[in-house]
């Protein structure tokens, strides 16, 4: 999960009872191998002392900032996110340094043609 970010910060107040997806997302960010994935990555945790909500700010190796609210996002929806939108990063890499345009664009014409996909063999052609 790591591998797509270049930093990632904590902010919760310790006293509050809403921080159990800060907690777990910490714990999961400490984890050998979340680390191992990616050194570079900074690591923030930010203790409040007032009545914010906790929350959860990513920045993905693009530059792009994402912020998460804590109290209402469980900690595995948001890592689910990250390397969803990682792989799409990941994908575009690969456009790029293939020297092909991003975002790819389909014409109108090539969404509407029809596919004439595989024709499925009948049981007794199976048995032989």
């Amino acid at each position: 999960m790591l591998k797509f970010l270049s930093k990632v910060k904590i902010e919760f107040n310790a006293l509050d009872p809403r921080t159990a997806s800060c907690m777990e997302f910490l714990a999961q960010c400490n984890a050998r191998q979340a680390k191992e994935s990616n050194p570079a990555c900074q690591l923030q945790v930010k203790r409040r002392t007032d009545d914010h909500p906790p929350q959860i700010t990513v920045t993905f190796v693009n530059g792009v900032e994402e912020t998460f609210d804590a109290t209402s996002t469980p900690a595995q929806t948001i890592r689910t996110m990250i390397l969803e939108k990682g792989q799409f990063l990941e994908t575009e890499q690969m456009f790029r340094e293939a020297g092909e345009k991003w975002p790819v664009i389909i014409p109108e014409e090539e969404l509407r043609q029809s596919f004439p996909g595989t024709k499925p063999r009948k049981a007794e052609e199976k048995k032989q």
